[in-house]
């Protein structure tokens, strides 16, 4: 079933987790996709998964010369697109009283600065009716110990898209949002975190969502592609898929 045939986009954070399965879905439903990583290994990796079907671009969000760059090769290649996913992210679990300048510097960088510009970059080559979909996180409206920094840099995203879909109303460009809960993903969404850490994370996901278990990364992906090619009356939303967790859903005790 190609449901995506003829459909041209670009996944910003491509290589691992949900961003790659947003890249298998569009490419199983026949679009053509730019996937865009930093991690060599990573990149390598997809490249031999996928093979020349994908085009595979070593794209860094906190260089301002790389999002240019990228803008180019993404005219090059695809001309003008349908969707742009902005799924490149990062994040360190630091209290307050730890956070340094680099480690606030590093996580804005990467998730408001990078992700702001690159869609800034891409948002002209985005065809009119198109769309652009943010992965933020339900930490934006958590209060979640150790997350102050990254909770505030997506809650800045959530912010941009709202403005975006105000501004490129005019080109009928809809701005949405998905809102991860707990993922297995490679990393649990936390750069360098060890085994046991992703073990803790894992537990606590399957303990504090309501639904009792953490999500998986093709759930994430299935709702972005939703938000990007089926929700045609819906802009400036976040969309939770989060299991209940940001949502006030209590588990009943049985």
């Amino acid at each position: 079933m190609h449901k995506y045939e003829g459909k041209k986009v670009v996944v910003a954070g491509g290589t691992i987790g949900m961003g790659l399965e947003m890249v298998k879905a569009l490419l199983e439903g026949g679009a053509e996709v730019l996937l865009t990583g930093r991690n060599a290994n990573n990149l390598e990796a997809v490249s031999r998964e996928l093979g020349p079907q994908v085009h595979v671009v070593r794209s860094d969000a906190t260089s301002m010369a790389d999002i240019r760059q990228l803008g180019e090769v993404v005219k090059a290649k695809l001309g003008q697109i349908d969707a742009v996913f902005m799924n490149a992210g990062y994040s360190v679990l630091e209290s307050f009283d730890q956070v340094t300048e680099a480690s606030y510097d590093a996580t804005f960088d990467i998730n408001a600065k990078g992700a702001f510009f690159t869609v800034q970059r891409l948002a002209p080559l985005v065809r009119d009716g198109g769309s652009i979909v943010f992965t933020t996180s339900v930490a934006d409206v958590m209060g979640y110990p150790g997350m102050s920094v990254y909770a505030g840099s997506k809650a800045a995203l959530r912010s941009f898209a709202q403005v975006l879909a105000s501004e490129l109303l005019p080109r009928g460009i809809r701005v949405n949002a998905v809102s991860p809960g707990f993922i297995k993903t490679p990393t649990m969404g936390v750069a360098s975190a060890s085994k046991e850490e992703m073990a803790a994370f894992e537990e606590e996901g399957n303990t504090v969502t309501p639904m009792k278990r953490i999500g998986k990364p093709e759930e994430v992906a299935r709702a972005a592609l939703f938000l990007a090619f089926e929700a045609t009356f819906t802009t400036g939303v976040e969309l939770a898929v989060d299991g209940g967790l940001a949502q006030g859903v209590v588990a009943p005790h049985h």
